[in-house]
């Protein structure tokens, strides 16, 4: 790292502390409203008016999407296009206190469960900061913040992917809380939402079931031959559903019926063959049982595309910065929430993350690890993945919980509106702030990334899975 840009992160860095209070405002107001995917009215309103207030330009209703919105400020002329991807939807279920137990503030109500309160909120940090070192200086650039919805039900990103808000960007940066601090080396799985409903003839179960045609049956049908079907698929691809709707009483033949999938695979290509596949099953379903079919892609995106010349420049960049500064009360509140799982449990998941076992037990991961996972695929999927086929994209991780805890879990609710979330949220604006202004003021830096992407994509354009004619549905909506 050369004297320059350590002077220039240290600006960013010092910007952030001075302001630290406004973000972490934000976030405690996003965390106390929690809202689930689509209806993110006030989070979005929110931080679209503190990006309005701060000399940004507001943009609202991509891809169509009430609840998306793009912040952008231009300084100068030309220079690169550079966005931060900003997260606010909750999971409903996980309504938790701020508490080291299980604790609903709303019995059954939603929680930042994942610490999206935080994610959109770095990101908007980082956008601001960027904004007033472009400013500052005089360098010319555009700095974007994209409000992004629906993350959770995987299709926020998507949607706007369609709609081609990321397609001038030159640089997409954006980052995940999490149980460890580090760039993010590994890809995702591709993956589609579907939903099956089948219609057939209602009729007394007992007094004259010939005469029925059951909707039921052709969902049962259906997930049995889909369990077939996974004996003959990609090792790493996943196929799970639910029933959402199997039919009211036992003693009368279901006239309606209907299953819900999530299709995922490696690679985009993979999952459009399973998916082929599986609506084959459904058909074959509905023709045994004389019902009749309708399927609904919901949504669909791609594996994620990691762009290792800018996740590299990031990890240096963590690692410049060091360990984030927990204090010892925050070990401790980390370690009794920790507590309230198994330990074994808490073993298995730390590996996931490279903890090692012996460290699952000291609450929280102060330290800066290894870049790790290049070329593996987690099993997870992300809509982020759409704009890393757009654009030279790249993530980070902070720690923002407890190690060992499970994903979408009240302890991650809870950690997200502590100090333990706020310190975490606000080291990951720094570094991506940080790595921004670099990629602006480093021609060669953002010529490398660029290169790498085009390279990645060669013969390969981004096309949206997406169906013109789909429009935007919250699944549990029905």
């Amino acid at each position: 790292m050369t004297h320059t840009e350590t002077s220039t992160h240290e600006q960013v860095v010092d910007w952030l502390e001075e302001r630290q209070g406004r973000f972490i405002g934000i976030a405690n107001q996003i965390w106390e409203h929690p809202e689930v995917a689509l209806t993110e009215s006030f989070a979005a309103q929110l931080q679209a008016e503190d990006l309005a207030a701060d000399g940004f330009t507001i943009t609202s209703g991509l891809g169509d999407l009430p609840t998306a919105f793009m912040a952008e400020f231009t300084q100068g002329e030309g220079g690169p296009i550079v966005g931060f991807l900003g997260e606010y939807d909750a999971l409903p279920g996980l309504s938790q206190e701020r508490s080291t137990t299980q604790a609903a503030i709303v019995a059954d109500g939603p929680g930042h469960g994942c610490g999206h309160n935080l994610l959109g909120t770095a990101s908007l940090a980082a956008a601001s900061v960027v904004k007033a070192w472009l400013v500052a200086t005089g360098t010319p650039g555009t700095v974007r913040y994209y409000g992004c919805p629906a993350e959770e039900t995987g299709e926020g990103k998507s949607f706007m992917a369609r709609g081609g808000v990321f397609d001038d960007l030159d640089l997409a940066l954006t980052w995940h809380p999490n149980a460890t601090t580090t760039a993010w080396g590994s890809s995702s799985l591709a993956s589609s939402k579907l939903k099956y409903r089948f219609k057939g003839r209602t009729a007394h179960a007992a007094a004259n079931p010939e005469t029925g045609r059951s909707a039921l049956d052709a969902v049962e049908l259906m997930n049995v031959g889909v369990n077939y079907l996974r004996e003959h698929m990609p090792d790493q691809a996943r196929i799970h559903y639910v029933i959402t709707n199997g039919g009211g009483a036992p003693n009368v033949v279901p006239d309606d019926a209907e299953s819900w999938y999530f299709v995922r695979s490696p690679q985009r290509h993979q999952v459009d063959e399973l998916i082929a596949r599986v609506n084959n099953i459904a058909r074959g379903a509905a023709l045994m049982t004389e019902t009749e079919l309708d399927i609904r892609f919901l949504a669909g995106s791609y594996n994620f595309l990691p762009n290792m010349a800018m996740t590299e420049h990031l990890q240096g960049i963590l690692e410049e910065f060091g360990p984030i500064d927990f204090t010892d009360e925050e070990v401790e509140l980390a370690k009794a929430m920790a507590s309230a799982f198994p330990e074994e449990q808490r073993i298995n998941l730390g590996k996931g993350d490279s903890i090692p076992a012996e460290k699952v037990n000291d609450g929280l991961a102060r330290e800066v690890y290894p870049l790790e996972g290049i070329g593996e695929v987690m099993s997870g999927s992300t809509d982020v993945s759409d704009v890393s086929w757009i654009a030279p994209t790249a993530q980070i991780l902070t720690t923002c919980y407890a190690i060992g805890v499970p994903g979408h879990s009240w302890a991650i609710t809870a950690a997200s509106g502590m100090s333990i979330g706020h310190k975490g949220m606000l080291h990951a604006a720094k570094a991506m702030a940080a790595a921004a202004v670099d990629a602006i003021v480093q021609p060669e830096l953002l010529a490398a990334a660029k290169a790498e992407f085009a390279e990645s994509t060669k013969g390969r354009p981004f096309t949206s899975p997406i169906p013109a004619e789909v429009m935007p549905r919250n699944p549990l909506a029905g």
